[in-house]
């Protein structure tokens, strides 16, 4: 199977390097297909994860492109490989916000599937949840899966209209959790402790905690239930946050990405 990849940001160069270092391709039947000269095209051959092409020609020998720009420049893209395409190809999308049918408008195809990864994805440790069109059969489905896979975890979607809240709950998720460990770790410096303290303090905990988590069925409040004690210090902590509705907070954060995955597919679309 032939897989050509446009883009090649972080996200792609992700992909890249999860596909060939557990081998569900090769160097000769993958393709990075970059419209940047010079220096980029020289590092980029310099990584020896693929075959590397300047030429748009070579959408056609593709089985399965995958589409890895920005989703501002979707239509820019569009525009120059709609004419390379045929219906026999499946297109794998990480556009943010971009619909399958806004895909299969622009392009005149109907294999469409629309993944949302993660910068997990970078150490195979990503959270990728994904949705294909009817017109993509189950082995082309169980193929992209086993892809998707190499970089972390998966979850094939019921709804596609789901898409938008995964790209605002686990695409910007990391985010969120480095805007509150950041948070923490300048509390902590406040506090009178060093940063490198602030930080082995702040890394080992939410580590622990996730790894805590990870082995026991126990539910993130029961959790929260275990380790406040009457009158103690976590007790005083949740409290203050319940008192400043910062669950109401972080909604509101939340949705404010949703939207926005919302707009960008509006403005394509």
């Amino acid at each position: 199977m032939k897989i050509l990849l446009i883009g090649a940001g972080n996200m792609g160069l992700s992909y890249a390097r999860s596909f060939i270092e557990n081998h569900v391709t090769d160097t000769n039947n993958l393709i990075i297909l970059e419209k940047e000269k010079g220096d980029r095209i020289a590092h980029l051959k310099s990584l020896n994860i693929g075959t590397i092409e300047t030429n748009v020609e070579c959408v056609k020998n593709a089985d399965l492109i995958i589409l890895a720009v920005k989703p501002q420049d979707a239509n820019a893209l569009f525009a120059n490989i709609k004419s390379y395409v045929s219906h026999d190809q499946v297109i794998l999308s990480i556009m943010a916000g971009i619909t399958i049918q806004s895909i299969k408008d622009n392009l005149s195809i109907d294999k469409v599937v629309r993944a949302m990864p993660n910068i997990a994805s970078k150490i195979g440790s990503g959270m990728t949840a994904f949705y294909a069109s009817e017109e993509v059969t189950r082995i082309e489905i169980s193929m992209i899966q086993n892809l998707l896979a190499a970089t972390g975890k998966t979850l094939n979607l019921e709804k596609e209209e789901t898409l938008n809240a995964t790209t605002a709950i686990s695409g910007s998720g990391p985010a969120y959790v480095y805007f509150f460990m950041d948070s923490i770790i300048k509390v902590a410096e406040k506090l009178g402790l060093s940063k490198s303290e602030a930080n082995l303090l702040v890394k080992q905990t939410f580590l622990g905690a996730i790894e805590l988590f990870q082995q026991n069925s126990i539910s993130c409040q029961e959790w929260i239930d275990v380790i406040s004690s009457k009158g103690g210090t976590t007790e005083a902590a949740i409290e203050k946050f319940i008192q400043e509705s910062l669950s109401e907070k972080i909604f509101l954060g939340i949705e404010a990405a949703k939207l926005r995955a919302d707009e960008l597919g509006m403005k394509i679309n």
